[in-house]
């Protein structure tokens, strides 16, 4: 009797649900609530940087996939160019801060910082992302047609670590906005990501402008390089403001003042891809207007990118920066009318 008492009460119990609180089974009448859903503990709002399996997880493919592709690139020595530098900075620089980033979330010391954690830790996961996308792109673009069939092997391979890289990022950033009632950065949005965007490719631009002889004592070429560094200046500054938050400031509505700094470097762009190949690919200039009249990359004996390779290629990065220029302007335009 005593047993069947006690099945009783726990089926009264699973059944009652929300109804029944502690102060029920001590034999207390049970308190009114206020209306409204019932928060469960599933609910509640968790920061981004608190350590969870599937993070630790992620992290450590990032650590493995950016280790092998520097591995990898060094032992086929890549950082004798430009590109190949630029490409072992990007798997370098990756692999340290998501080491630290570990390091710190295993130690439980997001608190101690004097910014937000999940902000920063999305913002890195995201440009993390893209510069492992450039890495992957122009990595093997650049250097298959420089090495023999032995190291063909391992910059393919070198190039297929820096995608998984890629994915890792990519993950990592999806995977935190999926999260219920997570509370997601800048960088995570669309306007955040075509300002990154926009600055990695401004980075690989600057990359092929390390070569001086493209450009020097040639002023409209010279305002080329003004207008990427300017721009570039621009998407930084716009994405350091949102980040600390001061687009919250009442005395300029900072989505027009990021619409007119897009549609400025929108009109500078415009100039750049004008100027660029009108004076690169100029035969009373003293340029080449095809690539067999560099001897360079007609020879096949240069193990670095020839002149008229890095003219084409900052003409190709200035086109499609322009592009996300005008993306960047079109939807920021499109979000402002919809909040007036």
């Amino acid at each position: 009797m005593e047993t069947g008492g006690r099945l009783l009460f726990l089926e009264k119990l699973v059944l009652g649900g929300s109804y029944w609180s502690s102060g029920a089974i001590m034999g207390e009448a049970p308190e009114c609530q206020a209306s409204g859903p019932e928060r469960l503990p599933h609910d509640r709002p968790q920061a981004l940087g608190s350590p969870t399996i599937m993070g630790c997880c992620l992290r450590q493919l990032q650590l493995f996939s950016t280790c092998m592709a520097f591995s990898l690139g060094a032992s086929v020595g890549t950082w004798k160019g430009a590109i190949g530098n630029w490409s072992m900075f990007i798997w370098c620089f990756c692999f340290v801060l998501t080491l630290l980033i570990l390091i710190v979330e295993l130690c439980g010391l997001e608190g101690h910082f004097p910014f937000p954690w999940d902000n920063f830790l999305i913002t890195c996961n995201c440009y993390s992302a893209l510069l492992c996308l450039s890495a992957s792109i122009i990595y093997p673009i650049i250097y298959i047609q420089f090495f023999s069939n032995h190291d063909w092997d391992r910059t393919i391979i070198s190039t297929a670590f820096s995608c998984i890289a890629f994915v890792a990022y990519a993950m990592d950033v999806t995977w935190a906005r999926a999260q219920p009632n997570m509370i997601t950065g800048y960088m995570a949005t669309v306007p955040g990501l075509l300002k990154g965007l926009e600055t990695v490719v401004a980075c690989v631009i600057f990359v092929f402008l390390s070569n001086t002889s493209l450009y020097l004592h040639q002023p409209a070429l010279e305002w080329c390089v003004a207008v990427y560094s300017i721009c570039f200046i621009l998407s930084s500054v716009a994405i350091l403001l949102n980040l600390g938050k001061c687009d919250s400031r009442p005395s300029i509505p900072f989505s027009v003042f990021q619409v007119v700094l897009t549609l400025l470097s929108v009109l500078l762009y415009t100039t750049a891809l004008l100027l660029w190949p009108l004076y690169q690919f100029n035969e009373e200039l003293g340029r080449q207007l095809q690539r067999s009249s560099d001897v360079n990359c007609s020879s096949g004996i240069s193990t670095s990118v020839c002149i008229w390779d890095q003219q084409l290629a900052v003409v190709s990065l200035t086109a499609i920066n322009l592009l996300i220029y005008v993306t960047d302007l079109v939807f920021s335009t499109h979000l402002n009318f919809n909040s007036g």
